[in-house]
């Protein structure tokens, strides 16, 4: 794989010295960018704007004209392999994801499959697309869902603040939710596989609400299953590939997610960074801990914030 001219962000992931801190954004293209609102209003939905290559690309890219950012992260969503796995996805202004056919009962969990991934061709031409785009510039950020958290979407039906079915199928029938979480994890693991193949220069899980559960389940439930995703992953496209772990809330098992596998550990503003430095060493590459309400506020506070985490994050 040949390295973007600026490769400062893939340096870091691996541990190696850079002449600074590289810089991206979750949600980097996004609703407060207005170029990125005229064109979801071209696209029609926001489904539509993701399974358009074209459209994605242009969004992909708006952000890097702005700002001197060192990667581009696909423009896509978590749950394009559920949707791809026959569930129906669709989206409700002010009531976010919901699904057609959840999985609401054993029958429905028996006939789940990882889907064909030529259903998802539109992400991989996007991947393909946005790749060509950038030109060799910079590097080409792909992401999933993980295991558990596309479950919790799958089985409560959309968005929720407990995914209370979820969690309780967990406790009452967990030979279930394992049966889920395997196929979610073959699924991601062969898409995250596609990515990477059509020019993603580094991947991250995201695994939005593993932080709900209790350390054990975390680590039977969540963890285990995100385990197998990146041994996939580095069995179907090597080393060469470096891999984010995010899982919101998870501060607390941070010793725990650093051994999985991967490359660097993401963390959220409730971490504190000087303890994870320590915690950690250099296992792995460490990322984010900013409040994202900083980013609301003024650039002096922010300018402050960042500079908070840097300072508390240490040299290398």
């Amino acid at each position: 794989m040949i390295r973007p001219r600026n490769d400062t962000f893939l340096r870091a992931l691996r541990r190696e010295p850079t002449d600074y801190v590289p810089i991206w954004l979750m949600r980097q293209a996004g609703r407060y960018l207005p170029e990125y609102n005229a064109t979801r209003a071209r696209a029609g939905s926001f489904v539509k704007l993701c399974a358009n290559p074209a459209l994605a690309t242009e969004v992909t890219l708006q952000p890097l004209a702005r700002y001197p950012l060192d990667a581009a992260i696909l423009f896509s969503d978590i749950l394009t392999v559920p949707d791809a796995m026959g569930l129906g996805l669709s989206f409700t202004e002010g009531e976010g994801p919901r699904f057609e056919h959840p999985l609401a009962d054993e029958t429905a969990i028996a006939r789940l499959e990882p889907p064909d991934q030529a259903r998802l061709h539109y992400v991989f031409d996007a991947v393909a697309e946005i790749k060509r785009a950038l030109d060799g510039k910079l590097p080409l950020l792909g992401f999933a869902g993980s295991p558990f958290t596309l479950a919790c979407y799958m089985i409560d039906g959309g968005g929720s603040v407990d995914f209370t079915r979820t969690r309780r199928l967990l406790y009452a029938r967990p030979d279930l939710l394992h049966r889920v979480l395997a196929v979610n994890a073959d699924a991601i693991t062969a898409y995250l596989s596609e990515q990477v193949r059509h020019g993603a220069d580094a991947v991250m899980i995201f695994d939005t609400w593993g932080g709900l559960l209790a350390a054990e389940a975390y680590a039977r439930f969540s963890l285990a299953y995100i385990e197998r995703v990146l041994m996939g992953l580095h069995q179907e496209c090597g080393a060469k590939v470096p891999t984010i772990v995010f899982t919101k809330g998870g501060g607390q098992w941070l010793e725990r997610i650093a051994g999985c596998g991967c490359d660097a550990v993401g963390l959220d503003w409730t971490t504190d960074m000087a303890s994870a430095r320590a915690t950690v060493g250099s296992r792995v590459a460490l990322q984010g801990n900013l409040d994202p309400q900083v980013l609301l506020t003024m650039p002096a506070a922010i300018e402050s914030e960042a500079r908070v985490v840097l300072d508390a994050a240490g040299p290398g």
